[in-house]
């Protein structure tokens, strides 16, 4: 029989956050394919677990999961850890698991603490709909590409930031999402430093700036969505709009058109436009 492959969440901070469920499979799988041994020898040792570690990162993941899943199909069972919190959210791990489930071995979730849920839960911004985005672009000119792109978006949105680029990423986004856009700052969760504000975009550049430990640790902004009508053409001008656009263009192109000049939704242009077309 194949082995099992655990997915195992671990503390973001406070250490107590460890489940039962996970320490138990920490103990007893065959090994434990870790983002840095040298972090997770830590918790380990804490733990009182002996289990043995191997490294699995960005960088050598492509080229370890082969031997990995040999493991595995031999009857091994173990555990995906990162350094902090839920594997595979921004942390690496996706193509041992991908590779797991092609070679039909069993994928388990041993659930625990995520940053991004954690800050969302304490956010008091909606919780019903949201989008994790991870980390933004390092560079400001794609970053500030990508924030544009999300302007619109009606749906809560989830960040993690580096602390030497938060100031500047906040500031990108008083810019183009609007300074009175409410967000949470949550700073170094379940730690003795955690910091968990909710304020505008226009504030928190302010308080950012002035407090440098502001600058550190790590961080999760979760930035409230835009209005459901935020910069959305009103119903008469797309359908004048799109009527102009029919006289030279397909229905398909017109609403691929549209939906670039207009930011609605390319299936909805295409309904709307074919219903037009049908009324001529």
């Amino acid at each position: 029989m194949t082995g099992l492959l655990y997915v195992v969440a671990t503390p973001i901070g406070n250490l107590e956050d460890i489940s039962a469920r996970a320490i138990k499979v920490l103990s007893q799988v065959n090994r434990i394919a870790a983002e840095d041994t040298r972090h997770s020898s830590r918790l380990l040792q804490h733990l009182g677990i002996n289990t043995p570690l191997v490294a699995v990162h960005d960088h050598n993941e492509a080229g370890r999961v082969q031997s990995l899943i040999e493991q595995l199909v031999a009857g091994e069972n173990m555990a995906l850890i990162s350094d902090a919190g839920t594997p595979l959210i921004s942390d690496p791990g996706y193509r041992l698991v991908a590779a797991a489930h092609q070679a039909n071995i069993q994928v388990v979730p041993v659930v625990g603490a995520c940053a991004a849920i954690a800050a969302l839960s304490a956010a008091g911004l909606p919780s019903d709909r949201f989008s994790f985005e991870g980390f933004l672009a390092a560079k400001t000119s794609q970053r500030q590409t990508q924030l544009k792109a999300l302007a619109n978006e009606s749906r809560t949105l989830i960040f993690y930031e580096a602390p030497h680029r938060i100031l500047e990423c906040v500031q990108d986004m008083a810019a183009i999402f609007g300074a009175d856009r409410r967000v949470v700052l949550a700073r170094e969760l379940t730690k003795t430093f955690e910091t968990i504000k909710q304020c505008t975009l226009a504030e928190l550049c302010v308080f950012v700036e002035s407090d440098t430990n502001q600058q550190r640790g790590e961080i999760v902004l979760v930035v409230d969505g835009a209005p459901e009508d935020s910069g959305l053409m009103a119903e008469k001008e797309l359908d004048a709009l799109l009527l102009k656009l029919l006289k030279y263009l397909p229905v398909k192109a017109c609403a691929q058109l549209a939906a670039e000049l207009t930011g609605h939704k390319k299936n909805a242009l295409y309904d709307r436009a074919l219903a037009l077309q049908q009324m001529k």
